[in-house]
């Protein structure tokens, strides 16, 4: 069994090498990085789940709230990075993931009805992301809760401005 292509060397030798630093999900930065990340689309299951929006002009509210919900956790996601393009690029990542998460359950869990409301959130969203992002670098080296905080309110405040902006074109 020794040479094996497809076996690692420590494995054929008898010995498993952990990985330099593993993950260690039971430290609590990690659940609040998870949690930011999937805020958004934990929101959009349960919403398009128990009621599906068929039209988004009707869903105003619940598309704001879903779009601010997003840009917030893409905030607290980023504001659990130090050093200021880390945060940035950080909250950006988790705002796009948020958006692909959100789209994708409402296509799936609502049939498509809801592709229009999970448009428009993810797109809202995306926008409050970008305008957290930019207050995160600024905020990289403050103290914890301004660095969490000031971001997700300001990125969530955004999100509605834009969802608001959206439906009044």
């Amino acid at each position: 069994m020794t040479g094996s292509p497809h076996i690692p060397p420590s494995v054929q030798l008898g010995e498993v090498v952990p990985p330099e630093d593993p993950e260690d999900w039971r430290q609590p930065l990690t659940w609040v990085v998870a949690g930011g990340m999937l805020a958004a689309p934990a929101v959009a299951a349960g919403w398009f789940t128990a009621a599906p929006p068929i039209d988004p002009y009707a869903a105003i509210p619940g598309i704001s709230a879903l779009a601010a919900t997003m840009a917030a956790g893409a905030a607290v996601t980023g504001a659990s990075q130090r050093g200021g393009w880390r945060a940035v690029l950080v909250t950006l990542g988790a705002g796009l993931f948020g958006a692909l998460g959100v789209v994708a359950l409402g296509t799936i869990l609502a049939g498509g009805s809801a592709l229009g409301s999970a448009a428009a959130a993810s797109a809202a969203g995306t926008g409050g992301a970008l305008a957290a992002a930019a207050l995160a670098g600024l905020l990289a080296t403050a103290g914890r809760l301004r660095r969490y905080l000031s971001p997700a309110v300001a990125g969530g405040f955004a999100a509605v401005l834009l969802t608001e902006l959206m439906f009044s074109l």
